[in-house]
């Protein structure tokens, strides 16, 4: 997970996200780099638009939340259990942007 939050920080700063990049971003981080990893997160992300792949992702959460708040409203749960779900959404959303870049 760390070597997508590298490549999504290097792409915002407007950096070229490379091997060497990411490399520097993770070790900066006091994490050990892996370069099997950081190869194939490279590899992943060549061909893909990381600008477009972040915008499709919050769509995806506003419609996998809309259902969940509905349930919740419908069964009259209390605040405690809505605040529960939040977490869920958002380990869903987080999982679902992780498979953009493999």
């Amino acid at each position: 997970m760390e070597y997508v939050y590298a490549a999504l920080l290097l792409h915002k700063l407007e950096k070229e996200v490379n091997e060497g990049n990411i490399s520097s971003v993770v070790k900066a981080s006091g994490a050990e780099v892996n370069e099997a990893q950081v190869k194939a997160l490279v590899a992943a992300l060549a061909d893909v638009n990381i600008d477009e792949a972040v915008k499709a992702a919050p769509v995806a959460v506003a419609a996998a939340a809309a259902p969940a708040a509905d349930g919740a409203a419908a069964a009259d749960a209390p605040a405690k259990e809505e605040k529960k779900e939040e977490p869920k959404n958002e380990e869903a959303a987080m999982e679902g942007l992780s498979s953009l870049f493999g």
